[in-house]
């Protein structure tokens, strides 16, 4: 489908605790393959999702209109509309949205659609996987957990099939 017009689309919600959106998933309607795009409503006094960055896609915010703040990198930013916010992939693109304003704050969240990534939420400590589709992406994922990061193991630690022992590679 080569052009979507918004209005035709309906909304997701999600809600939980202090996090409450309205979504339009742009990108996956128009069957975009490489870039993700949603239109974001966030309701006056809720967040979006927790705090987080990825580490395979970058993500960019642009506020269409209302205003808010922007918890970005550690700082916290105001927000209002015409204001472009770059997410880089990796801990300096750590963001979560706020609506601290009377009300609706829209936006739109672009981002590239990599898999596989994984996703970090420092506040949490935890990390989430995702293989055979990228987080935002609606198709059948292969592997995708989420898991505290202080959870790790020694890479030899169990046993491996046929036991522990060393394999030798021969080029010719």
């Amino acid at each position: 489908m080569p052009l979507i017009n918004e209005a035709d689309m309906e909304w997701s919600e999600l809600d939980h605790g202090e996090t409450r959106f309205r979504r339009k998933q742009l990108g996956e309607a128009a069957e975009s393959e490489t870039l993700g795009c949603s239109l974001y409503e966030l309701p006056s006094g809720r967040k979006s999702w927790p705090y987080h960055y990825h580490t395979a896609n970058e993500e960019a915010l642009y506020v269409l209109e209302g205003s808010g703040s922007i918890r970005l990198g550690g700082e916290t930013y105001d927000l209002e509309a015409g204001d472009y916010a770059p997410l880089p992939a990796d801990e300096s693109g750590g963001h979560k949205v706020i609506n601290d304003s009377e009300d609706v704050l829209r936006y739109l969240a672009i981002s590239t659609m990599n898999e596989p990534d994984v996703t970090v939420y420092p506040d949490s400590g935890k990390m989430g996987v995702y293989v055979g589709s990228p987080p935002g992406g609606q198709e059948g994922r292969t592997l995708e957990g989420y898991f505290n990061v202080d959870d790790d193991v020694d890479y030899w630690e169990g046993e491996w099939p046929g036991g522990v022992g060393v394999y030798i590679l021969i080029f010719r």
